[in-house]
């Protein structure tokens, strides 16, 4: 039997755009200024839909901001990716194509950057997957770094850089840290490369 349009659109294509504007709402709410006020009736509000579509898409509260959060944390990791697979040349190259991808991301737009970093910190519907994201990333800093460097170094190295990253865009985004974007672009390339192994 087909499936029933409504004015050319399948109830799966209403469901996704519906599914779409909770999650852009969520988005705003997870990385809002003031810090993360997510709740059903706010996301509702905030999408223009009844809390009857919001059940449709999501089972609860926690499972919205967990999506958002892959959301943006997916985003993140193929922007790094990105860059680092264009970026052509030495290694100070590649750590300034990462860096100005990452700063793109979430400075550019804050809601991304505060959802990814600072909302794991507070929420606690995302501290453990705020966990779990971050042996990917470390993965990825440690792929670039020399080869000649013993696999305990590289690791310690990955964890540091991830670190000392993670501190300074979260202190950007929260206030704590008023530098241009290009200083704070410089510092970070300056302390990739100073961290990297045999340099």
């Amino acid at each position: 039997m087909a499936e029933r349009q409504w004015s050319g659109s399948s109830l799966a294509d209403r469901q996704s755009v519906r599914r779409r504007a909770l999650l852009d709402a969520g988005l705003d709410l997870l990385g809002a200024e003031g810090g993360p006020a997510v709740g059903v009736r706010a996301v509702c509000r905030r999408a223009g839909l009844t809390e009857r579509y919001f059940y449709e898409s999501f089972p609860d509260r926690d499972a919205l901001v967990a999506a958002v959060y892959d959301e943006v944390t997916e985003r993140a990791h193929t922007a790094l990716t990105s860059a680092v697979a264009s970026a052509t040349g030495d290694v100070p190259a590649l750590a300034e194509a990462a860096v100005e991808a990452f700063v793109e991301l979430v400075l550019d737009d804050p809601r991304v950057g505060r959802a990814l970093l600072l909302a794991p910190l507070t929420d606690p519907a995302l501290m453990n997957r705020g966990l779990a994201a971050l042996p990917a990333f470390r993965a990825l800093v440690r792929e670039q770094l020399p080869p000649d460097a013993d696999d305990a170094e590289r690791r310690m190295t990955a964890i540091g850089i991830i670190g000392a990253l993670a501190q300074l865009f979260g202190a950007a985004l929260d206030g704590t840290l008023d530098v241009p974007r290009e200083r704070l672009v410089r510092h970070c390339v300056a302390l990739v490369l100073r961290a990297s192994p045999g340099r």
